[in-house]
């Protein structure tokens, strides 16, 4: 019979440890964000969305509209919030529309 570790871990801290090890942190983040992104603003917004970036603390995001654009520009505090609570931390500090 094996012996067990004395010091169970849960698989998350396990995840978040491995995570933090290999510097993969910016790479989860950036998925992390797109996804957000994708499901906070909906359909119509993601349709003209052509790509999107996190550099930093920045998220840099490029739409194929002027006016969607010119539209988001005016909410984009609320944005930001939105999408950080969503991540579930202060990840987004300045939003980048293009």
């Amino acid at each position: 019979m094996m012996a067990r570790n004395s010091e169970e871990q849960d698989i998350g801290s396990v995840l978040k440890a491995f995570v933090k090890e290999n510097k993969l942190d910016q790479g989860l983040n950036h998925v992390n964000v797109k996804e957000v992104w994708y499901s906070q603003m909906g359909p119509a917004i993601k349709k003209y969305t052509t790509t999107i970036r996190l550099k930093e603390d920045t998220l840099i995001v490029s739409l194929s509209s002027s006016v969607l654009r010119e539209e988001l520009s005016y909410g984009k505090e609320k944005i930001i919030r939105m999408l950080n609570e969503s991540l579930g931390q202060d990840l987004i500090k300045k939003l980048i529309l293009r």
